[in-house]
């Protein structure tokens, strides 16, 4: 029989216990940095340098740690469902964690592009890029994030993906960044829905909807209980 298909939203409240700080828009910073200067693609114009540091040292922190036990629940799962990632994180930790189909929304920190070229993607090796660091066409690389103010390319086939879940699994985030946000809306009334936080945020009354308030690895503790008790069921 085939595995179910399990798609789980995770966002920066899963990282948040390994040591990697949360993005808190209400104040316009991260790790002290006006947002529109270091992740817009007018602060990119203006001041290059001062994003390529920016991200050099979230590259550097991030492999100063790892995986916690929601990243590792999350490749566990594989055991038994047929599991889709789809993060609105940078880090590799769900790679690090075991999770072997990972979609990433919002770009992946550890790799750099070109700014003459989008597709033009390359791995990086270590933590630092820097000015003078060209593509093969003689352009200047830059982070392969998806910045305010840009497109998510990968945004149509999330949604696919969300449309074909059985389970669908929100973890570590407020639900509140676009469009992302709004995946939930693609999951079968019939699906199995799991929504956990810290913060459980407002999400409309629907079927099949379990809403679970704690951090990340306590919550994924809960979630794969509860789903291992109903699987004959499933």
């Amino acid at each position: 029989m085939a595995k179910k298909k399990l798609v789980i939203l995770s966002g920066a409240g899963i990282s948040a216990e390994s040591g990697i700080p949360t993005f808190r828009a209400s104040d316009g910073l991260w790790e002290g940095h006006d947002v529109m200067e270091v992740a817009t693609p007018q602060g990119w114009k203006n001041n290059p340098e001062l994003v390529l540091e920016f991200y050099n040292q979230r590259r550097k922190r991030a492999l100063e740690v790892v995986p916690n036990r929601a990243h590792e629940i999350c490749a566990e799962l594989e055991e038994y469902f047929d599991v889709q990632i789809i993060t609105q994180n940078v880090d590799n930790l769900h790679e690090r964690g075991g999770s072997t189909n990972i979609l990433h929304l919002h770009g992946e920190l550890f790799k750099s592009r070109s700014t003459a070229d989008p597709n033009l993607v390359y791995e990086m090796d270590g933590w630092e890029l820097n000015m003078g660091d060209l593509c093969e066409k003689g352009s200047q690389l830059r982070p392969h994030i998806v910045w305010f103010n840009e497109a998510v390319p990968l945004i149509v086939p999330a949604m696919e993906l969300s449309e074909k879940a059985d389970i669908f699994i929100v973890v570590g985030t407020s639900l509140q960044v676009y469009p992302a946000a709004d995946l939930i809306n693609y999951v079968p009334e019939t699906s199995l829905k799991f929504v956990v936080d810290l913060n459980l945020p407002a999400v409309p009354d629907r079927k099949n909807l379990f809403m679970i308030q704690g951090k990340a690895t306590t919550g994924m503790q809960k979630v794969l209980e509860t789903l291992l008790e109903r699987k004959a069921h499933l």
